[in-house]
């Protein structure tokens, strides 16, 4: 049996994160698997989208340790920006650069942290775009594409830093309801290929369809995770029920 731990990409223990007086993170427990999705499910304000931000070091957790194929990535002389490259983001409000067109804004990134010269930089966000749907409208800036069309942009632009798991936080609560479906494809598209994801969502049937492990959060801790049967036919938490319930 191959060794277990070679297979965890990310390890989170006891994370730990507040704002002023208010504790977000009340000691996170947590990990990624290679090649699988993570969904982390959960009312809003339950700290979901906290736990994504400190993964990728958006946020500084107050305590706590995250791993990254075995070392801890917040101890001293850790090189942090090399780090944050390998967890892309995929934000719920895009984060486009508006004065960039599609295609630069999946260039910036690489030639700016990668140190990639432009040429290979375009060619790689070329292919990125393709893989998206969104080819022919790499000249366009962002105020010229829908929500769908923007957001396929940021899922481009993430994939076109080549990092080893994307996180994506609420992609499509900012998107018209017939928008969401071409984003979900993507993603879908994304997980089919083996892509490392956490996906911070409301969508509970794509967690049903792609999931590998469902996270429940609530008040700032994980109260039960699970396969997506787990979660959904047998919860054990009386608040994860009364959560499926509302959102079903």
């Amino acid at each position: 049996m191959a060794n277990e731990a070679a297979e965890r990409l990310v390890e989170i223990k006891g994370l730990r994160k507040k704002f002023q007086r208010n504790e977000v993170l009340k000691g996170i427990d947590f990990e990624v698997e290679r090649g699988k999705v993570a969904c982390v499910i959960g009312a809003s304000g339950s700290g979901k989208s906290t736990l994504l931000r400190c993964v990728n070091l958006l946020e500084w957790p107050d305590s706590g340790e995250i791993f990254f194929r075995g070392v801890n990535v917040l101890s001293r002389g850790y090189d942090t920006t090399t780090y944050r490259a390998k967890m892309g983001m995929v934000f719920q409000q895009f984060n486009l650069f508006n004065n960039m067109t599609a295609l630069e804004n999946c260039v910036a990134g690489q030639v700016k942290v990668l140190k990639k010269n432009r040429a290979d930089a375009k060619e790689t966000a070329m292919r990125y775009l393709e893989k998206v749907g969104m080819l022919q409208y790499i000249y366009a800036r962002p105020h010229q594409l829908s929500g769908g069309q923007k957001q396929r942009v940021a899922i481009a632009r993430g994939l076109s830093m080549e990092p080893e798991a994307l996180l994506f936080d609420e992609p499509t609560s900012s998107l018209d309801p017939e928008m969401v479906g071409e984003v979900l494809q993507v993603m879908l598209d994304l997980a089919s290929q083996g892509l490392t994801m956490v996906v911070v969502t409301h969508e509970m049937q794509f967690c049903k369809e792609v999931a590998h492990r469902v996270a429940f959060m609530a008040d700032g801790v994980i109260l039960e995770e699970g396969t997506p049967r787990d979660i959904f036919e047998n919860p054990r938490h009386e608040r994860t029920k009364t959560f499926l319930t509302r959102v079903k």
